[in-house]
């Protein structure tokens, strides 16, 4: 379990097909804390850690997880957005995020909004129905507001700000159009949406 609150960027230095694809990501943690099977979420994808340095963490990435994840992530010299698994008794400061992938959506668009920058993603039609305006969505990991939710001929979107601190401190400062997203919908809107499903189907 996750806040979606990022304390780290890692960078993918080695990437090595074995079956399983096993990055090697290096990191500012103090390793000597996370044991040998803690899990950490990279970019929003909640993984395992099977070897360690004192600068690294390993992964072993499955194909179904690069199947459901965006492309790029995995490659070596990609920039990762880390965070350590939630402890009992830490503060909740994003929104609880379980590190499992719903889709891959796309950054359609950037614009300057005073010190902030207003995002435009493309979603899926898949999740357009957990997504809503002043609602919690992750988005590589990182726990940030829906402002506005619109559907078109052309596809199904949303916008969020993205302040100066988050992108100081996520890969969102340097990501440009066309990028991919992983994109983790709020475990709330899930349930709802299953509830009010049946409800239909019972009525």
């Amino acid at each position: 379990m996750f806040t979606g609150i990022i304390t780290d960027i890692g960078t993918i230095t080695a990437a090595e097909e074995r079956g399983d694809l096993r990055v090697t990501v290096a990191c500012g943690y103090d390793t000597s804390g996370i044991a040998i099977g803690a899990s950490v979420a990279n970019s929003g994808v909640c993984l395992t850690v099977v070897a360690k340095t004192a600068d690294s963490l390993t992964f072993d990435v499955s194909a179904e997880t690069r199947r459901r994840t965006a492309a790029q992530m995995w490659q070596s010299g990609a920039r990762l957005n880390l965070e350590r698994a939630l402890k009992v008794g830490d503060e909740l400061g994003g929104h609880i995020v379980t590190g499992h992938v719903d889709a891959v959506g796309r950054i359609a668009s950037i614009e300057a909004e005073g010190d902030s920058k207003r995002f435009t993603f493309q979603m899926p039609a898949s999740v357009a129905p957990y997504v809503a305006p002043k609602g919690s969505i992750c988005l590589n990991g990182v726990s940030l507001t829906v402002n506005e939710v619109s559907d078109d001929d052309l596809g199904h979107w949303f916008t969020v700000n993205i302040i100066p601190h988050t992108a100081e401190w996520t890969t969102f400062g340097t990501a440009a159009a066309g990028d991919e997203v992983n994109i983790e919908i709020d475990v709330l809107a899930r349930y709802l949406f299953r509830m009010n499903q049946l409800k239909a189907v019972n009525s």
